[in-house]
């Protein structure tokens, strides 16, 4: 993606369900848990370098020994600072005590993070500082074993306000009001009622305390905690937390906005927010992994019982396209599969804006994620050109020679690589003109691979803002000196702001938006802008499931290409030698590529839970207002 966006976050979760001597016997260690985990945020680091946490939980241990250990990192390699703390950590007690080396035991009960249960979680902020404090996994302690909770997510809520206040009205004061705050005390709450209503029972039957403790959490119901701990949250979420005693949930929202796939055997349950990266990690077979239904927990108790459980009733599946068209590791068979439909169904919309003229155009993409789109254009292409190598054969069979038949053969499609990232360049400079420069240079091109008369196609995952476009790509690409530079979005044309964990919050970014707005004025219809604001100021105080997102109406004059067509001048300028074409993804075609993740909201407006729509005409208002603030 040229325009760079962030979005929150990974998670990961492992259960070890023999006891540690069985994976120091079968893989020489007892730190099998440390090391998997290590992996499974290793391979998740592309959803999130702002920071990375590890906690872990042993289980059984003796009242005075420590059970909980939870290290957090914003370093700039985080992953490898905490692991690095927890590598140092056990090397320092193990050189100190040359007895614990081969003693399991004594390892579980002397070592920190040595133990059964682990989660992790690799962070990108969307908003607010990046302090040490963001980083999850948070921790809600309690002298009560049952009543620690650890809770980390890759989840944003819409509605933070109303939850903060929830909690206030049963008595809470939350240190902040921020959504894993909120959630995770909210958890809390409903943990600490299941708690005291389990010990009335236990006490009732004539058990005291300490007999009382075992029973707790064996009886602990995590799905009737979840249940009335989730009542009112609005956002897309999969979210895992840990009881000190030992029990563990992953749960995802009831739309199915944010990912969760796990895997059990009779040695693990292992949780993370992709798929390849327990297939990676673990050495599995694509089928063996399940996807965490929409709405569902699983729940795993601290006897190693796992179960998958309807804890909200679910909609309309609206996973998030994003994951499929950008953020999620395309080694994943499907995603991968997805992204080449992408590239291939752009194919005939780019063959339009060429005439048809593949010998005097040059495809090529940027660098990294849109790579695989790019093979799925080059490989339709490629087809185009044979059917028109057929045809030519089939209508002149009788007046070919071998010479022209071999040279017609020989035409093929022609791909470079015509952008490299200079990844070490950073605009350090923050004053405009000079940062603008620095920002220019973020590319290098190859010369002599494109002659005066040929187009150039360039495929990105997507087009947000546009700012690197115009600052960098396309005066790189035009140094080339093609006749037209042609840049084609695998994704839609982005119209509205997210709210459940990508960080486009405000509408006046996106560039999209900016190229109806110019068109209202160039048509003399700037008076919607008025209109829709007056809408939605109406809409401030009503229910979430009564609000219209009325921003729908910036848009609805106007036919795709030429809101395309504007954002195509917006982002050339005078100095621009080339023609430039911007070609977007159709919303219909998208679906086709990615039929399984069909949440479009940032094309369409179509939000999956009500708040969405409350944000967007927010975010209108925020703009209209001249107010530089998150609608979230």
């Amino acid at each position: 993606m040229s325009d760079s966006i962030k979005h929150e976050c990974g998670i990961a979760l492992l259960r070890l369900k023999k006891p540690l001597e069985f994976y120091k016997e079968k893989y020489g260690s007892a730190f099998y848990g440390i090391q998997k985990m290590y992996l499974l945020m290793e391979k998740q680091h592309n959803r999130g370098q702002d920071g990375a946490g590890f906690a872990s939980i042993k289980l059984d241990v003796e009242a005075g020994e420590r059970y909980i250990s939870r290290v957090r990192s914003n370093d700039p390699q985080p992953i490898q600072d905490v692991f690095a703390q927890i590598n140092d950590r056990i090397n320092e007690e193990l050189a100190s005590h040359p007895e614990y080396a081969d003693d399991v035991a004594a390892q579980k009960r002397n070592i920190p993070y040595i133990g059964e249960l682990f989660l992790g979680h690799v962070r990108y902020g969307t908003f607010g500082k990046n302090s040490i404090e963001s980083v999850h996994p948070f921790l809600r302690q309690n002298n009560w074993m049952h009543r620690n909770l650890i809770v980390a997510g890759n989840f944003n809520m819409t509605n933070v306000t109303q939850l903060f206040n929830s909690l206030v009205e049963l008595g809470q004061h939350p240190k902040e009001m921020a959504d894993t705050v909120t959630v995770m005390e909210k958890i809390g709450h409903f943990l600490d009622d299941e708690v005291t209503d389990l010990y009335l029972d236990c006490k009732n039957e004539g058990l005291s305390k300490r007999e009382a403790s075992p029973v707790i959490a064996e009886r602990l119901d995590v799905k009737k905690i979840l249940k009335r701990a989730s009542k009112g949250w609005d956002g897309g979420y999969a979210m895992a937390g840990l009881f000190g005693h030992g029990d563990a949930f992953v749960f995802r929202d009831p739309a199915g906005i944010r990912p969760a796939y796990f895997y059990e055997d009779d040695e693990i349950v292992v949780v993370a927010s992709e798929r390849p990266v327990i297939q990676t990690v673990f050495n599995l077979e694509f089928e063996k992994i399940q996807e965490l239904q929409p709405g569902h927990a699983l729940i795993i108790k601290k006897n190693g019982k796992v179960t998958e459980e309807e804890i909200i009733t679910p909609t309309e599946k609206k996973a998030c396209s994003f994951e499929r068209i950008y953020f999620s590791r395309g080694s994943d068979a499907e995603i991968y599969q997805e992204r080449k439909d992408l590239g291939k169904l752009i194919l005939p919309a780019v063959l339009k804006a060429i005439d048809n003229d593949t010998d005097n155009t040059v495809f090529s993409y940027i660098p990294n994620t849109a790579e695989t789109s790019f093979y799925g254009i080059v490989e339709a292409a490629q087809d185009f050109l044979n059917q028109r190598k057929n045809n030519y054969i089939l209508e002149n069979k009788d007046t070919l020679t071998k010479d022209s038949l071999q040279e017609l053969l020989s035409v093929k499609i022609r791909t470079e690589k015509v952008a490299i990232k200079d990844a070490k360049l950073r605009t350090f400079i923050t004053e405009d003109s000079s940062r603008d420069d620095l920002v220019a240079h973020v590319y290098d091109v190859t010369y002599g691979v494109i002659k005066p008369t040929d187009n150039l196609v360039i495929i990105d995952d997507s087009i947000v803002r546009g700012t690197t476009l115009k600052m960098s790509i396309i005066k790189m690409m035009d140094r080339l000196k093609p006749k037209s530079i042609i840049v084609v979005s695998s994704a839609p044309q982005i119209r509205y702001p997210d709210c459940y964990g990508i960080d486009m919050a405000k509408l006046e970014g996106l560039v999209a938006f900016r190229a109806a707005l110019d068109l209202l004025k160039e048509r003399n219809l700037y008076h919607v802008v008025e209109d829709v604001y007056k809408k939605c100021k109406t809409q401030e105080n009503l229910n979430d499931d009564e609000v219209v997102n009325y921003v729908t109406e910036i848009y609805a004059p106007f036919q795709p290409q030429e809101i395309s067509d504007k954002i195509a001048e917006m982002l050339s300028s005078p100095e621009i030698n080339a023609e430039v074409k911007i070609i977007f993804q159709t919303v219909e075609d998208l679906h086709k590529a990615c039929p399984k993740n069909l949440g479009d909201w940032y094309f369409t407006g179509d939000y999956p839970t009500p708040g969405g729509n409350r944000v967007v005409n927010k975010a209108f208002i925020n703009f209209y207002e001249g107010n530089d603030a998150r609608a979230y």
